[in-house]
């Protein structure tokens, strides 16, 4: 997809940003297999549903999709196995503090390769109600016209 100073984005999480807010995000590593890696690398990823959890002092990944590597065999991976996220100890004791609260919940927004390295950006994410998800819309539609008119008027349409 698009490459930019050493990084390739993977797979990005669209539905992340339109159901809740983002309050901080954090860059971790994840440990994988040598089949998901080779997976990754051929695009084969999916966020949708993606979330992560502390447990036992430790951040896992779940319910993030990577396909079984084509040219695996019996040593290929089980597609939505918990993935061990890879962060220092003062940002999983920041996680722990917010996700006690009540409402944050821990979203990843993108997968890419930084110089070969396999990193998600996670974010700590506060859940959305529907009628904030239609203001939102109506906001960006409201943008997006007044972008279009500002075009207009440019060009001399009017």
């Amino acid at each position: 997809m698009a490459k930019d100073n050493d990084i390739e984005i993977i797979a990005k999480n669209k539905k992340a940003r339109h159901d809740f807010y983002i309050e901080e995000t954090y860059e971790a590593g994840i440990k994988l297999k040598g089949t998901e890696i080779k997976s990754i690398r051929n695009h084969r990823v999916n966020l949708k549903d993606s979330f992560a959890l502390v447990e036992k002092g430790e951040v896992y990944l779940h319910n993030m999709h990577i396909s079984p590597y084509k040219e695996g065999n019996r040593y290929n991976h089980e597609p939505e196995r918990k993935r061990k996220l890879l962060l220092h100890k003062n940002e999983i004791r920041k996680l722990i503090g917010y996700t006690t609260q009540k409402g944050y919940t821990l979203v990843p927004l993108t997968l890419y390769l930084k110089k070969n390295i396999c990193k998600v950006e996670l974010a700590v994410a506060k859940g959305k109600q529907q009628h904030d998800k239609r203001r939102d819309i109506a906001k960006k539609t409201a943008k997006r016209e007044m972008e279009k008119a500002f075009r207009r008027s440019q060009k001399g349409d009017y």
